[in-house]
């Protein structure tokens, strides 16, 4: 059976440095899969998730999705079904509710149905943001509260794969908790999930396998 996602040899450089962040990097990646990628500053785990949606490229190696390398599929076809959700989120100046409605009106998503006013309603909750009201401004949010729209923002898309760059490090600790909980819960669901983080923090899974990313490579372990 051919991975969701798989990675080989792979290698990069950022163009202003001569040391290298990857060398010869491997990771395999099936359906369900809840893999939290950690190491410390400067590793390579935002890089990790930023070459994965061509955000850059690789000197060396290849990112094979379902099969096909990533280099052959247009950027914005693969983020159809790839969700990128970055450390710093952006927000349009407009309410909630039109920033979560926002990847609905671009062409690449015109098959999938925009959510109702209950469904939204919803996932404010699920995400722990009851108390805001989707017609106030996004931009007067916390940086925290932006984080978890911009997380709710790729749910509500049902992407086959949701890359997470540091979900957490905005929030308090019981905040950061409610997430971590909440990726547990998608995961139980079938979701697959690639986050990276430095939290220490204890998700309970049977999909779940722990990244380690140092010396240049991804360990994994259960």
């Amino acid at each position: 059976m051919i991975p969701l996602l798989e990675i080989n040899d792979l290698s990069f450089t950022w163009p202003e440095s001569s040391l290298s962040v990857f060398d010869q990097l491997h990771l395999k990646v099936e359906e369900g899969d809840f893999i939290l990628v950690k190491g410390v500053s400067g590793s390579g785990k935002s890089t990790l998730l930023r070459l994965i949606v061509r955000l850059n490229e690789p000197q060396r190696g290849s990112i094979l999705y379902r099969g096909i390398s990533v280099t052959t599929i247009a950027p914005a076809l693969l983020r159809r079904s790839l969700c990128y959700v970055a450390q710093i989120p952006r927000m349009a100046d407009a309410t909630i509710r039109e920033n979560l409605l926002l990847p609905f009106t671009f062409a690449v998503n015109a098959e999938k149905s925009p959510p109702d006013t209950n469904k939204l309603q919803g996932m404010l909750e699920a995400f722990y943001l009851s108390g805001l009201s989707l017609d106030q401004s996004a931009l007067k949010l916390s940086t925290g509260q932006q984080q978890r729209l911009a997380f709710m923002r790729a749910m509500l898309l049902e992407p086959d794969l949701l890359l997470l760059d540091e979900p957490t490090s905005a929030l308090d600790a019981e905040s950061a908790e409610m997430i971590f909980s909440l990726m547990q819960r998608l995961s139980l669901e079938g979701k697959t999930i690639i986050a990276v983080t430095h939290s220490d923090v204890a998700i309970e899974s049977p999909r779940l396998l722990t990244g380690l990313l140092e010396n240049k490579n991804l360990v994994l372990k259960k």
